[in-house]
């Protein structure tokens, strides 16, 4: 298989159950513990569904803003890892064991965006997932950076990902949609605009919702705050980027205009 976005989870600055609720309320997950020993691991997804975990930074004695992460598959990541550093990305934790689930390492791209290496134990089992844009999935994978060239370069070298379109957005430069390893284009990259210099590389993840419209007024209500949005974007989608109430940076997808 190709690599892929497979597991995310959720790094929370605070009350863990409370952005639990926050995230079951605006996005419709059903969240539970994972019984690890040790540790307090939420999982959560939809339908019977895992689409990924939550945890405390506290419970591995850090001190780090609420955020977002994603897994990408490989079949090997102490190899990945390497070639990662290899080719100007950094290792930010090396490989590592989670028992009776896989292993993994925390790593970067060239341009500084963060993300997981994940290898499943030797069953090579992955959860089963959502279908595409169900509501409750991971419907977008967006990735901002200082330099999308570059960084479109490392990315279909180390994990198989295929142009589709490449739209002229003017002055914010274009913006590069790609395949991961299925039949539809399931994310986009783009340079970080001149008009937010402090802004960093990362990866954004889009939920997808039955209406964004409709759970804009929820997120408000939960507690969070909405940045921009609701906006039609191309392909007939409708998306809203928001904060949730500890900070933490996450965007909404619709599959239809409901206006």
């Amino acid at each position: 298989m190709k690599a892929g976005f497979v597991w995310y989870e959720l790094m929370v600055n605070g009350d863990l159950d409370a952005a639990a609720k926050f995230y079951g309320d605006v996005v419709g997950w059903d969240v539970k513990d994972s019984g690890m020993l040790g540790m307090k691991y939420l999982l959560f997804g939809k339908d019977g569904k895992e689409v990924g975990g939550m945890m405390s930074w506290n419970s591995i004695n850090m001190n780090l803003p609420t955020a977002w992460k994603g897994h990408i598959y490989t079949p090997n990541v102490d190899e990945e890892t390497k070639a990662v550093v290899q080719d100007g990305g950094k290792e930010f934790r090396p490989p590592q064991d989670i028992p009776n689930v896989g292993r993994f390492s925390v790593v970067g791209d060239p341009q500084g965006a963060e993300y997981l290496l994940f290898q499943p134990n030797s069953s090579g089992k992955m959860p089963e997932r959502l279908a595409h844009n169900a509501p409750g999935s991971v419907g977008w994978h967006e990735l901002y950076t200082t330099d999308a060239e570059s960084a479109w370069e490392f990315y279909s070298k180390h994990y198989g990902w295929t142009k589709e379109n490449a739209m002229d957005m003017g002055p914010m430069g274009v913006y590069q949609t790609y395949f991961m390893d299925k039949e539809y284009a399931e994310g986009g990259m783009m340079n970080i605009p001149p008009s937010q210099p402090e802004a960093r590389p990362v990866w954004n993840f889009y939920f997808a919702v039955e209406d964004v419209d409709a759970t804009a007024e929820k997120i408000a209500a939960a507690g969070g705050k909405v940045l921009h949005g609701p906006m039609d974007v191309p392909g007939e989608s409708r998306v809203l980027l928001a904060l949730d109430p500890f900070g933490g940076s996450f965007a909404l997808v619709s599959n239809k205009s409901n206006k």
